[in-house]
């Protein structure tokens, strides 16, 4: 059976020098071998010499949305100023808990600023909507991050119709449900091939 990992947090002290000699993820204190971050202790011995002992993070969980960064997102609510949505995956990358996002009414297409009051949200998403966003910035803590889908690549890539269809695009901002034929307006991505989930 496999030892329980250890999880330690900054400044916890792991063992005495006597016992192990510092690694990376640490550093020495009072005697000590301290961690330096949060993390999983890990221990290595050559032979006949002080284990090393070092805390490593796990990577999966670190990745975090930056500016710049292309994210897969699903609508929660929308009102007339902005659409709330958690951000799912960052690339094509998974991530282990969704982190919550804005598409502000201003960010949602490429248009002037004058003409920005005619951008309304619900024309543009619905809850449950899978959308493509880039971050633009990081938000503060009621925002979280903020998103745009302004670029034509950006925007919904999966909708379901009221008749529980998936739709499917026709324009740049309408998608038709293929069961009942109706049309729902959307602001549609351009979906390039690197973003396709097959």
């Amino acid at each position: 059976m496999a030892p329980p990992v250890r999880c330690c947090v900054p400044g916890e002290r792991l063992c005495s020098l006597e016992e192990g000699a510092a690694g990376s993820g640490t550093y020495t204190r009072h005697g000590y071998v301290c961690a330096a971050l949060a993390g999983c202790l890990a221990k290595t011995s050559e032979d006949g010499a002080l284990p090393v002992v070092s805390v490593v993070r796990d990577a999966e969980s670190q990745l975090l949305p930056d500016v710049g960064a292309i994210v897969t997102c699903k609508v929660c609510s929308i009102n007339s100023r902005f659409a709330k949505v958690h951000i799912l995956y960052i690339g094509s990358t998974p991530l282990k808990s969704a982190f919550r996002g804005t598409i502000r009414r201003e960010d949602i297409r490429a248009t002037e600023k004058d003409k920005v009051s005619q951008v309304e949200v619900y024309k543009s998403f619905r809850p449950g909507d899978i959308v493509l966003a880039k971050v633009i910035s990081l938000g503060d803590m009621q925002s979280n991050y903020l998103l745009s889908t302004a670029e034509n690549e950006l925007g919904v890539v999966v909708a379901h119709s009221e008749a529980g269809a998936q739709m499917v695009p026709i324009s740049w901002c309408e998608m038709q449900c293929p069961r009942m034929h109706s049309k729902e307006l959307r602001k549609v991505a351009r979906v390039q091939p690197e973003f396709l989930q097959t």
